[in-house]
């Protein structure tokens, strides 16, 4: 077929409203995709990128699963793809983003950091994998501090870090066992980092940066056990929790700018909450609850802290969560915040009446006046 003749294919696919049109309008571009250099050379042409920018959004929005999926693959390496179309593909769910997360050109350095802030722990963990990220997207990461996403970022060989990025890394590793590991065969460490590391891993990764580093065992063993000296004299305790606090802060702060922005966006809906509770963000899932039901985020944290788990699901009900959906979010809540709201399983059988025969006005609002009476 002529380059003229498949233009006015596709242009003719689109403005078919026929359901199965959309489905082969996607497919062919998906077929496009493994045709060479004529298909490139199709898919820059003007009329085919005004195509693409004006309709292919709410197709893919409606397309099937594995057809986004294998678009995602397809479009992977392709320069020619639009935008916004990639940047679609990337917040989908993980099987479909991972492939253009880790390898699209078009994604640029300030599209892999918003996936950093509003995407899930799985797309920040890809990000922080893809081969030759920057340092815009390096500080973020580190900024964050997400330990899955720095353990990450520690195995990515080829992401541009700098001594300063490796010397936090190393300061991580104090904290989170996972990092250490990859850390110690980055090629970038240096020997002083080398040293640092040693204070926190293991015998086997011990041996290796001796043996890579030339470091003296002796020396480094010694100050171990000085650094021990001074963890039962409370010293290196009362540091640690020092910065943890701080740490806490900073997460918490960072994560209700990022509810800011997915409010603003239109974006914050209530299926979120659920997924702010199964990567264990407590402070997110209260923000963000906060922000659905315009409540008072100190509300919300008494409503979390009492021992009357109905306040919880009066909130919830305002927010237009089901019914069915309560119990495990009540489940999680109290996992992650020391089994409060109390009340047991007596207190979780008069929640669910907080789901009764009105409408989320009328649950908002008795949520207010319970959580404040008077």
């Amino acid at each position: 077929m002529s380059f003229a003749a498949k233009t006015d294919e596709l242009l003719n696919l689109a403005r078919s409203r026929a359901p199965a049109d959309r489905e082969r309008l996607l497919l062919a571009i998906v077929d496009l995709c493994d045709a060479g250099d004529a298909a490139v050379g199709l898919m820059t042409s003007q009329p085919i990128q005004a195509l693409l920018n004006s309709i292919f959004m709410s197709l893919v929005v409606e397309a099937e699963r594995d057809i986004r999926r294998r678009l995602s693959e397809k479009l992977s390496a392709a320069e020619w793809a639009p935008p916004a179309l990639i940047n679609v593909l990337a917040l989908d769910d993980i099987e479909i983003a991972r492939p253009v997360i880790a390898g699209s050109p078009v994604l640029k350095d300030h599209d892999l950091v918003r996936l950093l802030v509003e995407a899930t722990i799985e797309h920040q963990i890809e990000v922080a994998g893809r081969p030759g990220i920057g340092p815009p997207v390096i500080a973020a990461i580190l900024q964050q501090s997400e330990p899955a996403v720095l353990t990450a970022l520690a195995g990515n060989a080829s992401a541009a870090l700098g001594a300063h990025d490796l010397e936090r890394l190393v300061e991580a590793a104090q904290r989170h066992a996972a990092i250490r590991s990859p850390l110690a065969r980055h090629p970038a460490l240096s020997g002083d980092l080398a040293a640092r590391l040693y204070l926190w891993v293991g015998q086997a990764i011990r041996q290796s940066l001796v043996e890579r580093f030339r470091l003296d065992p002796v020396a480094l063993d010694a100050a171990i056990a000085a650094s021990v000296r001074e963890a039962h004299a409370g010293t290196a305790a009362e540091a640690c929790e020092g910065r943890t606090l701080a740490r806490d802060d900073e997460r918490e702060d960072m994560e209700r700018r990022l509810v800011a922005k997915l409010s603003a966006a239109g974006q914050l809906r209530a299926g979120y909450l659920l997924r702010a509770l199964k990567e264990g963000r407590l402070p997110l899932f209260a923000a963000g609850l906060a922000a659905l039901g315009r409540f008072e985020e100190s509300q919300v944290r008494r409503a979390l802290d009492s021992d009357r788990p109905e306040l919880l699901a009066l909130a919830c009900a305002a927010v237009g969560i089901d019914r069915s959906a309560f119990p495990t979010i009540l489940a999680m809540v109290r996992d992650l915040n020391g089994g409060r709201p109390g009340g047991g399983s007596e207190g979780a059988r008069r929640a669910s009446g907080a789901f009764g025969p009105f409408d989320a006005n009328i649950a908002g609002a008795a949520f207010r006046q319970t959580v404040n009476p008077g």
